[in-house]
């Protein structure tokens, strides 16, 4: 992650000293949900350096119904953020909702919050569409000297979005999650690295590719990182990187093969251009 600006961090931290126990007070005194937003669009601004009057929008009208906040940022809406009572325990429901808000506006982040828990998610407009869980922080746990907990903080605040931060975390927890790094196990490429290591410490045993591939699957990966709508994300991505590979190494070839034709063909001329003479 990008090193924070001295100015943004000293900002982050701060504000985090303030909130928490604003937060904890409120989450003790079991506030309401209209206080609660009060709570938020102060924290917004305060530390996600979101202009309360020109970035932050409330009660935005989706079909017909609402949602809390809407977050802009170059005066496009980026984030919808659906807030919850800091009492109120967030749930599946609570989440559909908020998906369901961004969905119908073609907005790609969702952040779910009572003020203690924030669930950021990234919608897939894929069929049907997905949500991914990309972050689920206790606001009440983070400590404002960790530089961790404050980059953290820094992919939600105006600047980090704006610089595609958020973007570039989710990206980096896709390439490097379970789904995908099980599945590539099983690639072609994979099992036959496996099976060239294997030959070196065993040499005088036979092993198959099939072989490797089975005690993968049966021993090894477990069986949720293989099937469901994440695993099939993952096995459509290698597939489409393996295709890609494949057709820059058959150009390379064809390359290579039409540059020997030239030169033959130069070779015959200069040939035929000697014996002429």
């Amino acid at each position: 992650m990008a090193a924070i600006p001295a100015k943004i961090q000293s900002r982050l931290s701060e504000g985090l000293k303030k909130f928490q126990p604003i937060v904890e007070g409120a989450k003790i005194r079991d506030i309401n949900e209209s206080d609660t937003v009060v709570i938020l669009t102060g924290i917004l601004s305060e530390i996600f350096g979101y202009d309360k009057y020109t970035d932050i929008t409330t009660e935005m009208a989706i079909r017909g119904t609402y949602c809390d906040l809407a977050l802009k940022v170059n005066n496009k809406v980026e984030i919808l953020l659906e807030a919850k009572a800091a009492g109120i325990e967030l749930k599946e429901q609570h989440v559909k909702q908020a998906v369901d808000y961004a969905s119908n506006k073609g907005i790609d982040w969702v952040i779910l919050t009572n003020g203690v828990n924030w669930k950021v998610y990234k919608i897939l407009f894929t069929k049907p569409i997905q949500n991914i869980l990309v972050c689920d922080i206790n606001f009440l746990h983070l400590k404002h000297k960790s530089q961790d907990d404050l980059e953290i903080l820094f992919l939600l605040s105006k600047e980090g979005v704006s610089k595609k931060s958020l973007e570039d975390f989710f990206t980096q927890k896709q390439a490097t999650n379970r789904f995908m790094i099980g599945n590539i196990l099983t690639c072609d490429s994979v099992i036959s690295s496996i099976k060239k290591e294997l030959k070196g410490i065993y040499p005088d045993i036979k092993v198959t590719n099939e072989e490797i591939h089975n005690v993968l699957m049966k021993e090894v990966i477990k069986r949720e990182i293989t099937e469901g709508e994440e695993a099939e994300e993952a096995k459509k991505k290698i597939i489409k990187a393996l295709k890609k590979k494949e057709k820059a190494k058959t150009t390379s070839k064809l390359s290579d093969d039409a540059s020997m034709a030239v030169e033959a063909i130069a070779i015959i001329t200069d040939s035929e251009t000697i014996e002429k003479r």
